[in-house]
């Protein structure tokens, strides 16, 4: 066993292995009661001048020792390795276990059926990394959209044209898991440090490839711009899929299609699977000077060489309606994200350095079915309408697939000047100045304004008169459930497995994975590999 201790602090100018030494002090400790010793995770706290805030994993050649600290210390824990525990099923496949989507969901859940001996195949309806890095390239300059290959859809999932944030809300050993192997991959060792890791887009892209290409090592098959196009559901259980016009044999399906997989939630609606609406989130991306950032987060101290860029998260509710920042990149990009033509959809990227001149982060508001309605899809008819009203408002002067744009301070002061300031978009194709209270409904509208000057409160300057708001942001998270058991398949279908964030049970990269992984675990417990 081994132990974590938190809450140790360091400062600015001392090395963050002085953290180590203050733990052994707290815990009165001498180096010869310690077997291993290392920095668990670390990261920066602003609020009361700045310091460097780490934890502690200490293995000490004492167990009754440890568990002695741990009943003393309430800054201590037990350290939880990142174990999978898996057991052999013993129920034959009868046909391919075939997994739905390439993102970090399908990725994640491949992986591990192959070290355990499963061979699945994966379809993925977009493109491969390179062939699709191509197609979104073009896609920014002409603002025409593949819908095989784009943001949304393709090799590594909607998180490879991000921040590669590898973040999340959800206290699950197996995080530990996906941060390993996104190390072994390629990714750096600093990742399993940062309290907010992230690998940023660039490199993400080579360590999705290197995860490709080990599950096609270990026997598995991966196949490109190859979507499932019917499934054939009968006694209860998936029988076959329908993949480029071809009817393979199916012993299980996991459903990883992601949030924006539309057309393939209403041929599972066709096919009697249940599917459900639920909250999710519309806004549009703020943009500022990273420098601004940094000055109302750092004060004195920004620009420090051992500080990383400032980021935030802020929420606030208002008429108990939620708004809140998400998925914050700093010295990022506003990219086009859109998988359909005639469409707008804004989203955050940036590379590993964060180096670029502006930060920026979407400001969303939940919407619910009482907002929306309450059919399966009314949630995805909802955005549709938004996606295509953008679109719509940002052509109207500019060319096909500028983003409908409007400073913060005239967003707020019911305004409809547009000269701007010191912030530059970054939006490519590029922006088209519009009033974006015509475009959102005034419940978001409203909702969307307190939120902005709550947030100033916060951190001075957010609502800063050069800051810049384009529209519109639709993809957070699914706008439906697809719902499972405790064995996670569906009610109508016992190897039907939805995963992921595309069926409502993931927010991101890592609880993506994570899902991935435990899906991969509960395919495995019911079956043996052939």
């Amino acid at each position: 066993m081994a132990i974590i201790i938190s809450q140790i602090k360091t400062s600015l100018d001392e090395p963050k292995e002085y953290a180590i030494n203050k733990a052994l002090s707290i815990l009165k400790l001498s180096e010869k009661d310690v077997k291993a010793s290392y920095i668990h995770k670390t990261s920066v706290d602003a609020r009361h001048g700045i310091t460097f805030v780490s934890s502690v994993c200490l293995e000490l050649f004492s167990e009754k020792k440890e568990k002695s600290l741990l009943q003393k210390f309430p800054n201590a824990k037990p350290f939880l390795k990142s174990e999978l525990n898996v057991k052999a099923g013993s129920r034959p496949l009868d046909g391919k276990i075939v997994i739905a989507g390439f993102g970090p969901a399908g990725m994640f859940c491949a992986l591990t059926l192959c070290e355990y001996g499963f061979k699945p195949v994966v379809f993925e309806r977009g493109a491969s990394m390179d062939e699709r890095i191509s197609e979104v390239e073009k896609y920014w300059k002409s603002g025409k959209v593949n819908p095989n290959a784009n943001v949304q859809f393709g090799e590594g999932g909607a998180g490879t044209f991000s921040d590669g944030k590898l973040t999340t809300r959800i206290n699950d050993p197996l995080c530990a898991r996906v941060l390993e192997k996104f190390r072994e991959f390629g990714a750096p060792d600093e990742i399993l440090v940062k309290a907010k890791p992230h690998i940023g887009t660039d490199k993400l892209r080579d360590i999705v490839k290197n995860l490709r290409n080990r599950i096609i090592q270990l026997g598995g098959e991966v196949r490109f711009l190859t979507s499932v196009e019917n499934i054939g559901i009968s006694n209860g259980a998936v029988r076959y899929v329908r993949v480029n016009g071809e009817d393979i044999s199916c012993g299980a399906l996991v459903l990883a299609v992601g949030h924006s997989a539309r057309d393939t939630f209403e041929m599972l609606l066709e096919n009697g699977v249940e599917i459900i609406p639920k909250p999710f989130s519309v806004g549009a991306r703020i943009e500022h000077l990273q420098v601004d950032i940094d000055t109302a987060l750092y004060g004195k101290y920004a620009g420090h060489p051992t500080l990383p860029p400032a980021e935030y998260a802020l929420s606030h509710h208002e008429n108990g309606r939620g708004v809140y920042t998400f998925c914050m990149c700093p010295g990022g990009f506003v990219v086009a994200s859109a998988s359909e033509n005639g469409s707008i959809v804004t989203n955050g990227m940036s590379y590993f350095d964060r180096a670029g001149k502006n930060a920026n982060s979407a400001v969303l508001v939940s919407v619910t079915p009482d907002d929306f309605g309450k059919e399966p899809l009314s949630g995805v008819e909802f955005i549709r309408k938004l996606e295509a009203k953008a679109y719509e408002m940002g052509a109207v002067h500019g060319k096909n697939g500028s983003a409908p744009a409007m400073l913060t301070r005239e967003f707020l002061g019911n305004g409809c000047g547009f000269s701007l300031g010191r912030v530059t978009p970054t939006y490519l194709p590029g922006i088209q100045p519009c009033d974006l209270r015509e475009l959102f409904p005034e419940f978001v509208s409203e909702t969307l304004s307190a939120g902005i000057r709550n947030f100033e409160r916060q951190i001075r300057g957010f609502s800063d008169n050069d800051s810049v708001l384009t529209a519109i942001e639709t993809r957070s998270s699914s706008p439906v459930r697809i719902p499972r058991n405790e064995e996670f398949v569906t009610s109508i279908a016992d190897n039907l497995y939805p995963c992921g964030e595309g069926a409502g049970y993931a927010g991101g990269i890592m609880s993506a994975a994570v899902d991935g992984i435990r899906t991969a675990v509960k395919i495995m417990g019911k079956y043996r590999p052939k």
